[in-house]
């Protein structure tokens, strides 16, 4: 009795630390991402791999951002990975409605989400966001993933190969997060397509 005692507790120690180690494991994906909850606002909206921001009609350079996620075998497709992205308006700033709440008041209302289908697609239809008005900062988008059964964690942001503000310092600190997000726009129909597969895990700390 004494035996079964002690091997029954071991074993709820074993199964308590393996419970924590997997939740601090979770936690810990990608490191520190402020405002990643945002992912998490899309509220009772039915996701799918498309998604369509506010202003697109109304904008231009019109912009579609496509691709496949793949998983760190860089070869799977990735199904159901949620992904968000936000960006400045046309002056280089996040506009708000002043209704907002959570992440959009900082964030602004041009968000989207996307939940990639079984081939890992995803397509967003937004318009070429604009660099702070002061210059500091290149054009860019930026975007967010969340995989079932993780946390949530930052990808490299869009930029724009294009982009005179992108000089060769600000491309070397890239950290390519789940790929590169350097990308050159090409015009099609009217509208500015941009193609960037991502592969999850890649370059992100603690993934494995």
């Amino acid at each position: 009795m004494a035996r079964f005692l002690l091997f029954s507790w071991l074993y709820l120690l074993l199964a308590i630390s393996a419970c924590h180690s997997q939740n601090k494991a979770n936690s810990e994906v990608g490191g520190g991402c402020e405002g990643c909850e945002a992912l998490d606002e899309y509220g009772d909206k039915i996701l799918n791999e498309e998604d369509t921001l506010p202003l697109f009609a109304s904008s231009e350079p019109k912009l579609k951002l496509w691709g496949t996620v793949y998983q760190k075998d860089g070869k799977t497709p990735a199904a159901n990975v949620i992904l968000y992205i936000y960006h400045t308006d046309r002056t280089g700033i996040y506009p708000k409605r002043g209704d907002e709440k959570g992440w959009a008041r900082r964030h602004g209302f041009i968000r989207g989400w996307v939940k990639t289908d079984a081939k890992g697609s995803y397509v967003f239809y937004t318009f070429r966001p604009a660099a702070y008005p002061d210059g500091t900062e290149p054009e860019h988008i930026h975007l967010t993933a969340k995989e079932p059964n993780t946390n949530a964690y930052y990808l490299d942001e869009f930029v724009f190969e294009d982009d005179p503000i992108l000089d060769q310092k600000k491309r070397a600190q890239l950290n390519n997060r789940g790929g590169s997000g350097l990308t050159l726009p090409v015009l099609k129909d009217g509208i500015l397509e941009v193609n960037r597969d991502i592969i999850l895990g890649l370059n992100i700390p603690d993934y494995d």
